[in-house]
């Protein structure tokens, strides 16, 4: 396939991708504009009553960062039909918007045929993302099996599909968001399934990149993570809630389980360094437990693989309450022990996760791993970039932070819900819930030393999986109340807006345009925030 020479230079100013940019850092150099008015609403999802009654007022979706390009906006949107547990009778596209007198005008809409992963019993709960690309001045949209679907940005015309076979392979998902690096290559992990996808193993798995010519390079997670267990193995898996409390005692060996192969977390972006180095996380099939943070080099070859088990010591007797106590581990459980599986903590790959490394401005990598023993928080996990573990802190669920660089350091701003949830499982009897739920934005240093955190002014759960940070270090965070918040750098609030009355939320992400409009999501909505316009006097 042939793409004009002309276009390969031609890059997003403002937001092309998922985190902003290849280490989805979620900054930007503009100011935003005051956050006065509501500029702008849209309609993405048109399912959201069903879906919020069909999984009792919680909305399970991941929702895809808008694109933006100077007055030109690019949403993932849905049509189809909605059936309760089988999401793949929807259909997912792209909607063209562009700011025109102050309104966000609908220009046209392409639809994909991609399909997600299957919805049965074992997969994913949440509906996994859609996520387009602006790369090389064209629009990149998932497509159905391993190929991309490039769009005419001006007017959604369907030119070739990259990637694509000449047959197709059944089986085979696109799971990841898009990702494009500096010189427009494109970036996305593959998982190829087999019949009854989440009971028998994965056929294969890889990771792909469909250069800016069209043409495709794929990289096989059986051959790039080394360490791992095959796919035949034993893992060890968790306790049986009839031993509760964990561990039944302090020797005890929970049982052995099938891993399955390594594989993508589903909706893990990879991560592209500014030397080409490429991140991505991978999980055992059958085994959250089992995962790795991969460095690939830039052609695509094994650079080191890193292992998120055994790494968190805050289990029994640490975060938990005493061992003996209600909500504690069994009496004599060692100290800092996973309760259910009776070893050192591990960073799990959860696939109703959308968490993606996040490269900071010094090389090191951050991921945020999902553990139930801390009351369902999760732990964002540090690696340099030769793949040395350097710590974690005790928030990491379903958040890819975002980087504030300043003072020739950099702060990491990041959710931090506390759960009202039991503490390491979930018999009421056993795991009672013994703490207040409480919501914070924190900003942590590159030690994971807290710098400041701010509660949530209304009590209600940050609903972010990306915040967006302007060029004056103030964060965009939006909450499930229904408002949109701006942070200052020190931790202070700045602003507050209401998007919407309703409750309930999708974890979102938040956008800063190139004109400091500032985008977020609710309720399947775009919401589009900004300064009042100004009145010109009449003479």
């Amino acid at each position: 396939m042939n793409i004009p020479t002309a276009a390969v230079l031609l890059f997003a100013t403002a937001w092309p991708q998922f985190g902003h940019d290849a280490q989805h850092t979620g900054a930007v150099t503009t100011t935003a504009q005051p956050m006065q008015i509501v500029l702008a609403s849209v309609q993405m999802d048109p399912f959201v009553s069903l879906e919020e009654a069909f999984y009792g007022e919680d909305l399970l979706v991941h929702y895809a960062t808008p694109i933006v390009d100077g007055d030109d906006v690019f949403i993932a949107v849905k049509s189809g039909t909605f059936t309760p547990g089988d999401w793949s009778t929807q259909r997912w596209g792209v909607q063209a918007l562009r700011w025109q007198g102050g309104r966000l005008v609908a220009r046209w809409t392409t639809m994909s045929d991609w399909r997600p992963v299957p919805q049965t019993t074992g997969g994913p709960t949440f509906e996994p993302v859609f996520q387009p690309v602006l790369a090389n001045g064209f629009i990149y949209m998932p497509g159905m099996a391993m190929h991309l679907i490039r769009v005419d940005p001006n007017s959604g015309a369907i030119i070739d599909y990259p990637g694509a076979f000449p047959t197709l392979i059944l089986g085979a998902y696109i799971t990841s968001p898009l990702v494009t690096d500096a010189t427009g290559n494109i970036y996305y992990n593959v998982i190829f399934l087999n019949v009854n996808a989440w009971t028998n193993d994965v056929r294969d798995a890889w990771l792909e990149r469909i250069a800016p010519d069209g043409s495709s390079k794929i990289a096989q997670y059986s051959a790039f993570v080394t360490g791992a267990p095959a796919g035949t193995d034993a893992c060890l898996g968790a306790f049986s809630d009839a031993d509760l409390p964990w561990p039944p005692s302090p020797t005890a060996v929970p049982p052995n389980i099938i891993c399955g192969s390594q594989r993508p977390g589903i909706n893990v972006a990879p991560a592209i360094a500014t030397d080409g180095t490429i991140y991505t996380v991978s999980r055992a099939h059958f085994n959250s437990r089992y995962g790795y943070l991969i460095a690939l080099n830039p052609d695509l070859t094994p650079k080191w693989t890193q292992s998120l088990r055994d790494r968190l010591n805050d289990g029994c007797n640490v975060t938990l309450p005493q061992n003996g106590a209600p909500g504690g581990c069994r009496a004599g459980a060692f100290t800092g022990v996973d309760p259910a599986d009776n070893t050192m903590g591990a960073g799990r790959v959860f696939d109703d996760s959308s968490s993606s490394p996040l490269i900071a401005p010094d090389g090191s990598v951050f991921y945020g791993a999902y553990t139930r023993y801390n009351y369902s928080q999760g732990h964002l996990m540090h690696f340099t970039q030769t793949g040395a573990y350097l710590g974690a802190y005790p928030f990491g669920w379903d958040i890819t932070p975002g980087i504030y660089a300043h003072d020739n350091t950099y702060s990491i701003i990041s959710k931090e819900n506390r759960y009202p949830v039991g503490t390491y499982c979930d018999n009421p009897v056993t795991c009672p819930v013994v703490r207040n739920q409480a919501y914070f934005v924190t900003a942590l240093d590159p030690s994971l030393h807290v710098q400041w955190s701010m509660s949530a002014p209304r009590g209600f759960e940050w609903c972010i999986n990306g915040p967006a940070i302007d060029g004056n270090g103030v964060s965009y965070v939006n909450s499930e109340d229904g408002w949109l918040y701006s942070i200052n750098p020190d931790g202070t609030l700045r602003q507050s807006i209401q998007l919407t009355a309703a409750i309930g939320q999708a974890y979102t992400p938040v956008v800063v345009d190139d004109r400091g409009r500032v985008y977020a999501e609710k309720a399947g909505m775009l919401f589009v925030v900004g300064a009042r316009p100004r009145v010109r006097a009449v003479r």
